[in-house]
């Protein structure tokens, strides 16, 4: 065959002497070239080659590499471009050495399909495989694998690069392999936001590739490859030389605390996460006077204490450093979560947290403040946890040496009803020059326990305690003392033993369940723990409860009441029933769960008086409410006493709750119960509303809404001589995917609705009813929203019927006899033209000139009224006060008319003038009242002139007599005979 070399590539063509010989030719004079390990072929030439064997291609593998030199802005050649039938029948390798200057990045372009990185030791399916080798500097090379068919289509090399395409016989080669660019190696630019008493310090910690962090702007920029130093500046960053300066940098931020003055600055220690993508750490200083302590106080759930050498979980490392004047000393490293709820270090001390690149810095925001003297290196205050624990504590400087005399304590809270025991693990025992080494032990009573480090530790003890690890003066040539130990805490207490004997309760089951995560307090039914009791009914049970408070346990007790027929439950009285059982927690509720037959329904009265159901603002007292559910759980309400419920009937399986309380207190009965007849609604309250006060109904599971489907009615019964004002106050209705929400309101016994509503379909705000009515609700299938409702009713006395009867026919009667006196008199006065009635002060009534009583009184009364009711004739002229009781405090009624019963002999009577006169000019009553007068009954009074009650007649004559004269007031007189001029002053 015929082959041309591209330039800067070198073609081999190598026997594998395994699989046979195969003599490789090339013809480049007149006479071939031919060799058995097999052939070179350089660029730039067109070489014939032959081979000497039937199937080269089975012994003989192709080799070709190719250099590709870059600059900063491009690469000669730009593409790997191969003949697509190159050496198709053979194995071949091609490679590609692409060269590229300093802080220049390559970037490699792959065809249409991609390529995906596969893992070592994993080989491509078509057999087609890239390989990338990039070498960086000192020599290593980072090889990655990639196969066709893929998401990658580019990738980023810094440095020089090797990339090689094997491709097995028979496979047809891309005519352009991948091509190549390249561009100046990119910088990072970051602006840096710190507080003013914060100091940032970025080391180099890798050794490659090229970069350096520059701080400033030009021309005052100042660069460094190996270490930065960041001050407080209001418009700072920071500049990298290369893309990827995490990989290079770690970074320190560093805060430092002086409380050698009145006090610490700040009571808590907390950061800001900056330089999230890097390594960092956060370094506290903190600082007292030499005599005092600081100390750091660390939120719940405290501090554990770690080996240095190890990490913490959540990848936030904690230490602790303290500076005597001997030296650094390292107290140890911690964890989140454990024991450890204080420190105090003396004098000076470092707090550090590492937080690795790419972790999100959380760290705990732990309290500083001064504490108290001490000659203490450092004091931990330690609180060790509830159950079965084994905690581990190192000395400072555990696996180097405890400083010479110096002293360490740890102050321990031992939980109640629990021992603890101390375990000596790994320590040393240093070689002393002066006193020896002293593991020192002191109780809360005082009582101290001085020990070596060979000496038993205590076993098996109760209550606090301190731990004083206290070193010599060592022989500083030989090893010192280390020292770590752990302390194992038990339980002490003894568990609470009752027995349960449901045999005697009838129905009656108990569950007891752990309302707390606390995975201290442990329960067993006959010798098994269990996280939930379930105590059967009619049956027996031993329980025990160890370290279990009363409010992480809740009790709970049922009675199943199964009523096959309305004969089979006679009406019971619900009382919680006396169980005593000696339990250690209290009964938390009592729940009756009622089944009964599908066409039978539940009666709920209340023992005395009615009930009521709880709704905000009018909440039920806990002691003697009740719950009302479906027992397919859906809530219809709390129930108390005390209301205008007469009756709650269910038609459904329902469970009625009661609050618990004392087991061995019985109480009165709760609640009437009995089964009757089916009805046609889910639900039916019987409302007897309240004359003096609001009454409120509110729908099932009241804020939220009615079960899907579902009916409930409330039958109002309305007392007699009232009606009923119902507002629909708060009114929340669904969209309805199937049926409708209706609301009707109904007199009972009439086929008239007063309202029917449908949920699409407005409603009034009130509505009055004058009778005992039903209020109906049933619910849709909603889609969204839901149905609920609160109505008010209130109740308003009615005006009676016979009220307005007899007020209508009194009205008619007095127009009547108004119309008919009046008439009376008109008629009257044409006749009266000269008759006159005079009144003499002393003797007998006499009638001059009167031709009408020429017989005796006997024989003619014609002169004589029965009556003159001048209220009823005048009464709507008068003013507002008719009555004699109306007058003012001291007035006398005078001047009224009074009916005349004439003498009781048949003579004339004779009427005196009061005594003594009355006096010239003022105006005095010329009757006295006398007892043969009959009561006296509405009438007009005639006051003095001056008075302002004062009513002037001629307005009388006015309208009655169409009387218009401007003239003079004067008396009115009842004859026509004109008066004697000595008797003008007692005219009528």
């Amino acid at each position: 065959m015929d082959i041309t070399v591209g330039p800067s590539s070198t073609v081999v063509l190598m026997n594998n002497q395994k699989l046979g010989i195969c003599k490789v030719c090339t013809q480049e004079g007149p006479l071939p070239h031919c060799t058995s390990p097999g052939q070179t072929l350089t660029s730039g030439k067109k070489v014939t080659v032959e081979f000497r064997c039937l199937r080269p291609q089975d012994v003989i593998s192709v080799t070709m590499v190719t250099k590709m030199d870059c600059t900063q802005t491009s690469c000669n050649p730009a593409a790997a471009e191969v003949d697509p039938n190159f050496f198709k029948d053979f194995n071949r390798t091609l490679t590609w050495d692409v060269s590229v200057p300093e802080r220049t990045v390559l970037n490699v372009s792959f065809p249409v399909g991609g390529v995906k990185e596969i893992s070592q030791g994993e080989t491509c399916q078509d057999g087609y495989q890239y390989t990338v080798s990039l070498t960086k500097r000192g020599g290593d090379v980072q090889t990655s694998s990639y196969c066709k068919g893929g998401s990658v289509t580019q990738l980023d090399f810094l440095g020089a690069t090797t990339l090689m395409v094997e491709a097995p016989g028979g496979a047809e080669l891309d005519g352009n392999v991948f091509s190549v660019n390249t561009r100046p190696r990119g910088s990072r630019i970051m602006p840096v936001h710190l507080d003013q008493d914060v100091v940032v310090t970025i080391h180099r910690n890798a050794a490659e590739p090229e970069c350096s962090v520059c701080v400033g702007k030009a021309p005052d920029q100042t660069c460094d490859p190996q270490y930065q130093r960041l001050t407080y500046s209001p418009d700072m960053s920071v500049e990298f030389t290369c893309p990827n300066p995490q990989e290079i940098f770690k970074m320190d931020i560093n805060r430092e605390i002086d409380c050698t003055g009145t006090g610490c600055p700040a009571n808590s220690v907390q950061t800001k996460d900056i330089f999230s993508d890097f390594n960092r750490t956060f370094t506290w200083d903190l600082k007292v006077l030499a005599s005092q302590t600081f100390q750091l106080d660390f939120p719940e759930p405290g501090m554990r204490q770690i080996p240095e050498e190890e990490t913490c979980p959540d990848s936030h490392t904690y230490s602790l450093k303290a500076y005597p004047r001997s030296g650094v000393t390292s107290l140890g490293s911690f964890c989140k979560g454990g024991p450890v709820t204080t420190m105090q270090v003396r004098f000076k001390g470092r707090v550090a947290l590492q937080v690795p690149g790419g972790v999100k810095a959380d760290p705990v925001v732990f309290k500083v403040s001064v504490g108290p003297e001490t000659k203490m290196i450092a004091m931990a205050k330690v609180e060790l946890p509830r159950g079965v624990t084994d905690t581990s504590f190192f000395s400072a400087d555990y696996r180097r040496q405890f400083p010479d005399d110096q002293q360490m304590q740890w102050n321990f809270s031992v939980p109640a009803m629990h021992n603890y025991s101390v375990l000596l693990l790994d320590h040393t025992a240093p070689e002393c020059i002066q006193d020896t080494v002293v593991v020192q032990y002191q109780k809360e009573n005082g009582k101290t326990l001085r020990l070596s480090l060979t000496d038993p530790q205590p076993q098996h003890q109760q209550g606090n305690f301190e731990m004083v690890l206290k070193n010599c003066q060592t022989n500083t040539s030989l090893p010192g003392l280390t020292f770590s130990y752990k302390v194992s805490v038990m339980r002490s207490g003894h568990p609470v033993v009752s027995t349960v004997d449901l045999t005697q309760q009838e129905g009656i089951s108990l569950l007891l369940e752990k309302m707390s995560s606390d995975p201290f307090c442990e329960m067993r039914i006959n010798s098994v723990i269990k996280e939930k009791i379930l105590v059967p009914a009619g049956t027996k049970a031993s329980l025990s409860f160890l370290d279990c408070p009363n409010e992480d346990v809740r009790l709970t007790a049922t009675k199943a009441i199964d009523c096959r027929s309305a004969t089979s439950c006679p009406p019971t009285a619900l009382a919680v029933p006396l169980l005593d059982f000696s339990l250690p927690v209290p009964l938390h509720s009592f729940t009756w769960n009622f089944t009964i037959p599908n066409n039978s329904t539940l009666d709920l009265v209340a023992p005395a008086g009615n009930l009521r159901q709880s709704i905000p603002g009018q909440e039920c007292s806990q002691a003697s409410s009740f719950r009302l559910t479906e027992c397919d759980g859906t809530p219809i309400g709390d129930f108390c006493s005390s209301g205008t419920l007469q009756k709650i009937q269910v038609h459904a399986n329902a469970s009625i709750t009661t609050p618990g309380r004392d087991l061995k207190r019985s109480i009165v009965p709760l609640l009437n119960v009995s089964v009757s007849k089916e009805i046609s609604e889910g639900l039916i309250y019987t409302v007897i509303p309240d004359v003096s006060s609001v009454t409120t109904l509110v729908t099932p599971n009241w804020p939220n809404g009615m079960k899907k489907f579902s009916t409930v009615s409330w039958i109002v019964r309305v007392p007699d001589q009232y009606k009923a004002l119902l507002k629909f106050v708060n009114v929340s209705r669904p969209k309805c995917s199937k049926l409708h929400a209706n609301i009707l309101v109904q007199m009972l016994g009439q086929e008239e609705e007063l309202l029917s509503r449908q949920e699409g379909e407005e409603i009034e705000k009130e509505l009055v009813v004058s009778n005992t009515f039903y209020l109906n609700m049933s619910n849709c299938k909603p889609e969204t929203g839901h149905f609920s409702l609160l109505t008010d009713i209130v109740l308003q006395k009615k005006i009676p019927l016979l009220a307005i009867v007899l007020g209508l026919a009194g009205a008619l009667l007095v127009l009547v006899i108004v119309l008919a006196v009046v008439c009376v008199l008109a008629k009257k006065k044409k006749k009266l033209t000269k008759e006159n009635s005079a009144y003499i002060t002393k003797g007998n009534i006499f009638r001059p000139s009167d031709r009408h009583f020429s017989k005796t009184r006997s024989e003619n009364e014609s002169h004589v009224y029965d009556s003159i009711d001048e209220f009823l004739v005048y009464g709507h002229l008068l003013d507002d006060h008719p009555y004699p009781d109306s007058l003012p405090s001291g007035k006398m009624q005078v001047d009224s008319y009074q009916t005349f019963t004439g003498a009781t002999d048949g003579a004339l009577p004779v009427i005196k003038e009061p005594d003594p006169e009355p006096e010239t000019g003022q105006y005095k009553a010329f009757l006295a009242p006398s007892e043969t007068f009959n009561p006296s009954r509405p009438h007009t009074p005639i006051q003095l002139q001056e008075s302002l009650g004062f009513q002037d007649r001629r307005m009388v004559d006015n309208e009655l007599y169409t009387f218009k004269s401007t003239g003079d007031i004067k008396a009115i007189r009842l004859s026509a005979v004109e008066p004697e001029a000595s008797m003008s002053d007692d005219y009528l």
